[in-house]
């Protein structure tokens, strides 16, 4: 169950890669290359050869979005999430994507039973509305989001980013791990799972 919920995930964050219509509070987004302070994996050089580890795995400029989330231990309730809401070949196209990863412990987070019942196949429409809340489209860099810029989800909803010092939050989840690139877009691990508004 928690292999289906993770590849779920991770189908939405790569369909909201899909149209770029994110305007940040006060100024254009720029498909720059940067990081925040104080969060991990900065923009490697060489996207062909440098990588960020996350669950154990290098993660790999050269791979897509859904083999890097495929290979890291604590990525497996996303990439269960996303296969059960039928978004792997979505996440797997060209994009770009960006999108805001929870680890298994954030599912972990959630209380008792709503895993198992969001990857029932009766609510696939659920689960995909939930992954596709954590993608947006294009390719976005944690030097690119700025203090009250509002992203616009693939999910249709909106995310506040917020940026204090070293902190940055993509609505009310911390941001973890940085610019985990990859072929079709760039992911950044958060710590909580995000709910679309009702």
């Amino acid at each position: 169950m928690t292999r289906l919920l993770s590849a779920a995930l991770v189908g939405s964050v790569l369909l909201a890669g899909c149209a770029n219509t994110n305007t940040p509070a006060d100024e254009p987004v720029t498909a720059g290359i940067g990081t925040t302070p104080g969060m991990q994996a900065p923009m490697p050089s060489d996207r062909t050869t440098a990588g960020v580890m996350v669950g154990g795995a290098m993660m790999m400029p050269t791979n897509t979005l859904v083999e890097n989330a495929s290979g890291a231990s604590n990525l497996t309730t996303l990439v269960a999430a996303v296969q059960a809401a039928d978004l792997v070949a979505t996440l797997s196209g060209p994009g770009p994507f960006t999108v805001f990863a929870p680890p298994n412990s954030a599912f972990d987070a959630l209380p008792a039973g709503t895993v198992d019942n969001l990857l029932l196949p009766a609510n696939k429409a659920q689960l995909a509305s939930i992954l596709t809340y954590h993608v947006v489209p294009g390719r976005i860099s944690a030097g690119d989001l700025r203090d009250g810029q509002m992203l616009t989800t693939v999910n249709g909803a909106q995310l506040r980013v917020t940026k204090r010092g070293d902190m940055v939050m993509i609505g009310d989840a911390h941001v973890t791990t940085a610019n985990v690139y990859a072929s079709n877009g760039v992911a950044h691990v958060i710590d909580k799972v995000l709910m679309p508004p009702m």
